[in-house]
């Protein structure tokens, strides 16, 4: 009768888990549509056209009394987003691993982004500041929500599943903002078929992608439990206090709250991360080799209109089989590290990133048909070199410090995520050459590779206090 009894409460827990991890994955299929239909293809240059409306006639808009080109809005936007979330990823990941409640602060955040996407149909006219307004709060309550969400992973997933379940993930990402995309694309390209001016399309696309957002958060928020933290340092800010210390966050005499209380919190993390060094070399290779990749995405359009002659419809459809074909990779590379590990097979992906950049260095001009073999490399490639650092790190963190370790994954993620446009920029001014720029990009993913094959990842994960898996 006792076998009996663990054996049932053993099956109850493993239904308990996939119900979870189920949940789970509707969450990347919530937020998804907002970086593919919002931030990839339809806000920046709608916005951008939102500014130029509003600009003086020397093209410059006037926020808070400082001139800037209408061309640069959506790009200070998207920048001024990033330090937001610097600030705030810190202080709620310090908050949910203090208090086990990662499910209201996930919600708070996860229904501010929708909010602020749904709203952006009112963007119409010369609104650009409310444009402007609009994008910070979203992709910061954005990037706090997927820190959150990164962070179930260690809690949902046993170390021998996490490969898996991270891949499926983003594969759910990737599928959900593929249809959406699609939707998309018919209202805008047949806009006149639905009488409705380019303008207004764009701003229901807009709208959709908040409203999708919202309506799929439900799943994982009514799935997903909140855990009290096991680990001895719950209920602690981040690192040893010494007698005297101030707590991070805590009141400054006279009941003010320092302004710099994000950079406070992220400063007491990264003190406690030293304590595990190979944590923070893992985080080190990332940090470059996704950088990489994030400027490869972002950069990709440029190349194929400026040094490829490509057009606007090629390029949309460009965007959307990377967005097919990145299921495909994810789940595809999350089966080779079942067989070869997360490190090898992380390793091997970079490999191919490289071969990718040779061959767009490569490809003839006016060709699509190879610049959509290029992006099917890409997508290939591009959700199981995500998907598997992510599972990858979340080995790597202490018991405990779940979200708060993740917030300083996704700031890596987010928030340095600019070394590679700026490379690419400078390489392009200095050799007047695009294919010069893109080519230039291969030492992220070549520096990425030496860093990543030096951290010994089993040592690694023992350090951390986690199991070590038979395969990683």
């Amino acid at each position: 009768m006792g076998t009996d009894t663990v054996r049932a409460e053993a099956a109850d827990d493993a239904a308990g888990r996939r119900r979870e991890q189920r949940g789970w994955y509707f969450y990347d299929w919530a937020c998804s549509v907002y970086s593919t239909s919002v931030l990839t293809v339809f806000l920046g240059p709608y916005l951008t056209s939102v500014a130029e409306e509003a600009a003086d006639a020397d093209g410059f808009v006037h926020p808070l009394g400082i001139p800037v080109r209408a061309g640069s809005f959506f790009a200070y936007s998207v920048s001024l987003s990033v330090i937001v979330a610097v600030l705030v990823m810190p202080l709620v990941g310090a908050a949910a691993d203090r208090t086990g409640r990662k499910k209201p602060l996930l919600a708070a955040s996860a229904y501010l982004g929708a909010t602020a996407t749904t709203a952006m149909f009112f963007l119409g006219g010369d609104r650009y500041l409310l444009g402007g307004l609009l994008l910070i709060v979203a992709n910061a309550a954005q990037s706090v929500a997927m820190m959150l969400y990164n962070s179930y992973l260690p809690q949902i997933a046993p170390p021998e599943e996490r490969d898996a379940v991270s891949s499926r993930g983003w594969a759910f990402g990737y599928a959900s903002g593929s249809l959406m995309l699609i939707v998309n694309l018919v209202l805008y390209l047949a806009h006149d078929s639905f009488g409705v001016s380019e303008g207004t399309a764009v701003r229901i696309c807009l709208a959709s992608a908040g409203l999708w957002w919202g309506g799929f958060a439900i799943i994982p928020l009514r799935r997903l439990r909140d855990r009290r933290s096991t680990s001895e340092e719950a209920g602690k800010e981040p690192g040893e206090q010494e007698p005297g210390e101030q707590e991070p966050g805590a009141q400054e005499p006279g009941g003010k709250r320092p302004n710099a209380m994000g950079f406070r919190q992220l400063a007491a993390t990264v003190r406690d991360m030293r304590r595990h060094p190979l944590t923070l070399a893992f985080l080190l290779a990332y940090l470059i080799y996704n950088d990489g990749i994030q400027t490869v995405i972002s950069q990709a359009s440029i190349y194929g209109s400026e040094e490829l002659d490509l057009s606007q419809s090629t390029l949309i459809v460009a965007v959307l089989l990377v967005q097919v074909l990145a299921v495909a990779g994810a789940l595809t590379m999350g089966r080779l590290a079942r067989t070869y590990g997360a490190k090898r097979t992380i390793l091997g992906s970079l490999v191919a990133w490289t071969v990718v950049l040779a061959a767009g260095y490569f490809l003839p001009a006016g060709a699509p048909v190879w610049f959509f073999v290029l992006a099917a490399g890409i997508g290939l490639v591009l959700g199981g070199s995500q998907a598997l650092s992510r599972s990858l790190f979340s080995h790597l963190v202490p018991p405990g410090k779940e979200a708060e370790y993740f917030s300083a994954y996704e700031m890596s993620d987010r928030g340095m995520s600019w070394l590679g446009p700026l490379l690419f920029g400078l390489t392009y001014q200095l050799t007047g050459s695009y294919r010069d720029a893109i080519i230039s990009l291969v030492a992220f993913f070549v520096i990425g590779f030496a860093l990543l094959a030096r951290v010994p990842v089993r040592r690694a994960i023992n350090d951390a206090g986690n199991p070590v898996p038979p395969t990683i």
